[in-house]
C-alpha cells in the first residue's frame, strides 16, 4: 500500500495526516502552539514554532508507522492564508509572522487605496485592501520597522516558509499567493505594477508554481529528524480555503463549501476569472490548476464559540456546553449574537466593529447564550451566501465541515439559516485531506484530483431544512443585520477604552 502524509498548518495547531490510496487516515497527529498578542489588534506566532511542532507531528507519525518508510511518496500542505514571514539575504527570519487575523494595518489599507485606486486594486488583485492580507502588513514593516525591512530580500506566506524549511526550496503557489494583494489573480503573475507603485523589488515576491507541483525532496536532515525517506517527494499545497475546497469535492460549478475554524468561511466554486463582486467576497485562485473560487470570511467563527466556553465555561468540554440546546427554540428565547469579537471581513470589512450580545434578560439560561453564539456565527456566515445568491450563484447544497459539522444540532442550524440542503462528509480534515490529496495527485495516483477526490471523499449524513423554522431564522437574520449599523458607532467610540 502506498500512502502521502497531509499537512494543515493552521493558526492554533499544525494537524498531520497519513492517508492511503483508498483514501483512508491511517494515522493523523496534532501539535498546538501559542498565538502572541502584544497589544490590542496584534496577532503574531514565531515561525520556528511551526518547523518543530511539524517535525515533532512527523516523527511521531513515522514511529507509529508499521509499513516499508518509502511507501509514504509524498508530502504536501495546507496553511493558514495572509501571513507575513521575512527573511534576509541568508534565509534567516527576520522578525515573528504577523497573522491573518492582525489588524494593526488600518492607515496601510488606506494608502493602498491612495496609491493604486480602488478600482485599479480590484481589476488587479480581485480583492479590496483589508487589514488581514500580506501587503498591508509589509507596508506596515517598512514604515514601524525599517531596520529589518532593509534587510529583507523575500517575504514568505506560512506553509511556504514551513516548506522551505523541509525542502531547502523557496516557492509560492497561486492561491495562497492570491491573498497576498501582489498578485494579479486574472493573469497568475506577480503584479509588477502594485510592486513597483510601492517599490518592492518584483524579486521580492518569491518564484509562483501550482499547487499539485513537484517543488524537492526532503532534505537529508529532516530525514534524519523524522525518520521519513530521503526519496520522500515534496508538493507545493495551497492555501487553507483552497485545500479545505479541495478536501471536500469543492471541484467543479454548483459546489459551495461552509468551514468553521478559527475564522468560518463560505466558498462556492468559480471557472471564470471575470465574475464581477465589486470586492464583496473574495476572490481568490483555486488548488486546482487554472480554476477559482469566491469566498466570504467570518473572522471569529469557532473562536467565538471557543471564546465563550473559555469566559462562562471554562471547565466544560464543548460536548457538555452544547448538550441541550437542540431544545432551545429558533432565536434562543429571543437572545441574539454578532461574532465580532475581532471585527468582521464579510461583508462589513471594519476593524472596530465589536460583539454583542442583544435582548439578554433574567431567564436566559447559559444553553440560551451557547444557541445564541452559534446561531450568530450561522448568520454571518449567511450574509455570504445571500451575496453568492444575489449575484444569481444557485446555493441549494452545501458541504459542511469544521468545527461546525461537529455538532448535529449546529449542522440543523446550518440547514435552515442558509435554506440548504447541508452534507457532512465521514471525515471532518478537510484541508488536510486536500492537501494529501494534492500530494496523491502530484505523486501520480490518478490523471486529475477529482479522480482522487472521489476515491478520499465520503458523504456521511445530510440535514434538510425545516421550512418553519426558515422562516423564523429570515426574521431572525433580519434583526441581526441592523445590529451591525446599530452599533457601528458606539464601537468607534469604544475604541479608545481598549487596552
Amino acid at each position: 500500500m502506498k500512502y502521502v502524509i497531509g499537512i494543515d498548518l493552521g493558526t492554533s495547531a499544525v494537524k498531520v495526516i497519513l492517508m492511503d490510496q483508498q483514501g483512508t487516515i491511517a494515522q493523523e497527529v496534532s501539535k498546538s502552539y501559542p498565538l502572541i498578542h502584544e497589544k490590542s489588534g496584534y496577532s503574531e506566532q514565531d515561525p520556528e514554532t511551526w518547523v518543530e511542532k511539524t517535525k515533532e507531528g512527523l516523527t511521531e507519525l513515522v514511529q507509529k508507522f508499521q509499513g516499508n518508510i518509502k511507501d509514504i511518496e509524498g508530502i504536501s500542505f495546507s496553511g493558514q492564508m495572509h501571513g507575513l514571514v521575512l527573511l534576509d539575504k541568508d534565509k534567516q527570519v527576520l522578525r515573528n509572522a504577523i497573522l491573518w487575523n492582525d489588524v494593526r494595518t488600518t492607515n496601510q489599507c488606506k494608502q493602498i487605496y491612495d496609491v493604486v485606486g480602488t478600482e485599479r486594486l480590484l481589476d488587479i488583485t480581485k480583492n479590496p485592501a483589508l487589514e488581514g492580507f500580506t501587503l498591508p502588513k509589509i507596508l506596515w514593516v517598512k514604515e514601524h520597522e525599517p531596520q529589518i525591512f532593509e534587510k529583507a530580500v523575500v517575504f514568505m506566506l506560512p506553509k511556504d516558509y514551513l516548506r522551505y524549511r523541509m525542502t531547502g526550496n523557496i516557492h509560492s503557489e497561486y492561491s495562497d499567493a492570491a491573498g497576498t494583494l501582489l498578485l494579479n489573480v486574472g493573469e497568475k503573475t506577480w503584479s509588477k505594477e502594485i510592486c513597483d507603485l510601492f517599490e518592492l523589488n518584483i524579486n521580492f515576491c518569491p518564484p509562483l508554481v501550482e499547487s499539485h507541483e513537484f517543488v524537492g525532496q526532503v532534505t537529508e536532515e529532516l530525514a534524519h529528524e523524522t525518520g521519513l525517506s530521503i526519496d520522500t517527494k515534496v508538493f507545493a499545497g495551497g492555501a487553507d480555503n483552497a485545500c479545505g475546497a479541495i478536501g471536500s469535492g469543492i471541484l467543479s460549478e454548483g459546489n459551495t463549501l461552509c468551514s468553521v475554524g478559527t475564522s468560518g468561511v463560505v466558498l462556492s466554486y468559480e471557472e471564470r476569472n471575470d465574475r464581477d463582486f465589486s470586492g464583496k467576497v473574495h476572490y481568490f485562485n483555486h488548488g486546482k490548476e487554472d480554476a477559482f473560487y469566491t469566498m466570504g470570511v467570518t473572522l471569529a467563527a469557532g473562536y467565538s464559540l471557543s471564546w465563550f466556553k473559555d469566559v462562562f465555561a471554562e471547565n466544560e468540554p464543548f460536548e457538555v456546553l452544547l448538550d441541550g440546546i437542540e431544545a432551545i427554540p429558533p432565536g434562543s428565547n429571543g437572545l441574539l449574537f454578532t461574532p465580532y469579537l475581532v471585527g468582521e471581513r464579510t461583508p462589513h470589512a471594519d476593524p472596530a466593529i465589536r460583539a454583542s450580545f442583544i435582548g439578554m434578560e433574567g431567564s436566559h439560561t447559559k444553553k440560551d447564550f451557547a444557541r445564541a453564539v452559534i446561531e450568530g456565527i450561522t448568520f454571518s456566515l449567511n450574509e455570504s451566501i445571500e451575496i453568492f445568491r444575489e449575484s444569481g450563484k444557485e446555493i441549494a447544497r452545501v458541504i459542511s465541515i469544521g468545527g461546525g459539522a461537529k455538532n448535529d444540532t449546529w449542522l440543523q442550524i446550518q440547514a435552515d439559516v442558509f435554506n440548504a440542503k447541508i452534507i457532512k462528509l465521514k471525515s471532518e480534515q478537510g484541508p488536510g485531506i486536500g492537501a494529501a490529496i494534492l500530494a496523491a495527485y502530484g505523486a501520480g495516483w490518478a490523471d486529475s484530483l477529482k479522480g482522487i477526490a472521489d476515491t478520499f471523499i465520503q458523504p456521511e449524513k445530510t440535514f434538510d431544512p425545516i421550512p418553519e423554522n426558515v422562516e423564523k431564522y429570515k426574521q431572525l437574520f433580519n434583526l441581526y443585520k441592523d445590529v451591525y449599523n446599530q452599533t457601528k458607532s458606539l464601537n468607534e467610540g469604544l475604541r479608545d477604552f481598549r487596552k
